[in-house]
């Protein structure tokens, strides 16, 4: 997931602010090709998810809209992941392949294999510690990525897993076909109190910081760009041939290792090819998120991937430099009338082509942009005042910061905002640390980039 910094007082937030009130554009659609027709893949890579595989097949036997074919890469763990995944699989009446390597080697040559080998038109990643809750979540990603021929991925809302969506998903008829059901024992449920500890304050930081950048920045990046940066990786459909055309680009460039978070990539690439990354409001997943204490090597992994890709794609990034150019080229367009003879015609259509990114940017890169300024400018800012002991200043953005992030994390918390006011003062504490030690990974990427020249940047 991309690593936007919470800081709500910038410019990228006041878009996402605004497009709370605004409609999306209206233009006269090219016909939609017929979703009905699609075929799904779900390609599932897992590592020791010996106490999630199960739920994460029920929540796909659960499905509206059944896969084709489940693929289960169990990378190299050599647990109890796949003998439970064939008797689930053998009960439910899921097709399930699976792939077993020797040694791990990550999720992205998954996803490469997988958009190379499988003829699907839609390559559905579902990871081994995910489910989906919402019975219809691969139906209306489905649905919305065949809207037009210009979107690549499509995704719901992601939110932390929790004790009571396991408890909930194992009393379904789905989850009972498992034989071992009836006597089913959640690990979960005997963690000791210390692990408790620290997985509740994850989930709890996890769903504010979650809520906050899909029901509040994405939300305001459909409406004014029609896609956000990236899709959440852990859920998500994508049109299988521009994921493989894409591999097929990069691969000789990067290998297997596009950067430390394969999907802030992925979205990016598809991005600078003029595909659109959609998330959706109203289906949800659930992910397990780890402790407390594995919180800044993910974060790293996150923080580093978004600089990373920003650096691959500067182009994106260089987007508001080349606003005027843009602007004089559609205003001759509509005035020649080529505009209109446009065979494709749909909602925030742009042509394809990496190409064009170069000579006039993308819509989207406004908001890379801006999330960069503010991922840099906030803590750098925090850190001047805090050297030069400019007290006052820093008591003053501080308070109005949390004021504001909270304001708009009560606005998008439907339903619980008094308990979500409180979860995001309590986490308010980490948020900071963990925004501080984001620090380091800026210093160390700025180190590579301009004094080393270290570009192996990846896991």
């Amino acid at each position: 997931m991309a690593t936007a910094p919470w800081f709500v007082l910038s410019p990228n937030a006041l878009l996402s602010a605004i497009g709370l009130l605004r409609g999306p554009d209206k233009t006269v659609p090219t016909p939609a090709e017929d979703w009905r027709t699609a075929v799904v893949d779900v390609v599932i890579p897992a590592y020791k998810e010996e106490d999630n595989i199960i739920h994460c097949l029920a929540s796909l036997a659960r499905q509206t809209l059944p896969p084709r074919n489940v693929i289960l890469v169990e990378d190299g763990s050599r647990d109890l992941t796949v003998p439970r995944a064939r008797e689930y699989a053998a009960a439910a009446g899921l097709h399930l392949t699976v792939i077993e390597r020797a040694a791990s080697i990550g999720k992205t040559p998954t996803i490469k294999r997988q958009s190379r080998e499988f003829d699907s038109d839609v390559e559905f990643i579902l990871d081994g510690d995910t489910f989906l809750e919402s019975p219809d979540y691969i139906e209306r990603c489905v649905q919305e990525l065949y809207q037009g021929i210009g979107i690549a991925s499509a995704c719901g809302t992601i939110l932390p897993m929790r004790p009571k969506d396991r408890h909930a998903l194992a009393q379904t008829p789905e989850f009972h076909r498992w034989h071992g059901a009836p006597t089913y024992d959640d690990p979960h449920k005997h963690r000791g109190a210390l692990h408790s500890l620290w997985w509740w304050v994850t989930n709890t930081y996890r769903e504010c910081l979650y809520l906050f950048l899909q029901r509040f920045v994405y939300k305001g990046q459909m409406v004014f760009f029609g896609s956000i940066t990236n899709p959440v990786g852990c859920a998500v459909a994508y049109r299988r041939k521009y994921v493989k055309d894409l591999f097929d680009k990069y691969e000789p460039i990067f290998g297997d290792d596009l950067t430390n978070s394969e999907d802030i990539f992925i979205g990016f690439a598809l991005n600078n090819e003029g595909y659109r990354n959609i998330q959706l409001q109203d289906v949800l997943a659930r992910s397990e998120e780890p402790e407390v204490q594995r919180l800044p090597r993910q974060v790293y992994l996150w923080s580093s991937s978004f600089l990373q890709s920003c650096y691959y794609f500067d182009a994106l990034l260089r987007t508001p430099f080349k606003s005027l150019k843009r602007w004089r080229k559609r205003r001759q367009e509509k005035q020649s009338g080529v505009e209109e003879l446009r065979r494709i015609k749909e909602q925030y259509r742009q042509p394809f082509g990496e190409q064009y990114t170069r000579e006039y940017g993308r819509p989207i890169g406004w908001a890379m942009f801006l999330s960069a300024v503010e991922k840099v400018g906030f803590p750098t800012a925090l850190i001047v005042m805090l050297i030069l002991r400019m007290w006052e200043p820093l008591a003053v953005t501080l308070i109005a910061e949390l004021l504001v992030s909270l304001s708009v994390l009560v606005v998008v918390a439907r339903g619980a905002r008094i308990a979500t006011l409180l979860k995001g003062i309590a986490i308010t504490p980490l948020r900071y640390t963990l925004m501080v030690a984001d620090t380091y990974t800026m210093a160390r990427f700025a180190v590579d980039l301009w004094l080393t020249g270290n570009r192996k940047w990846r896991k």
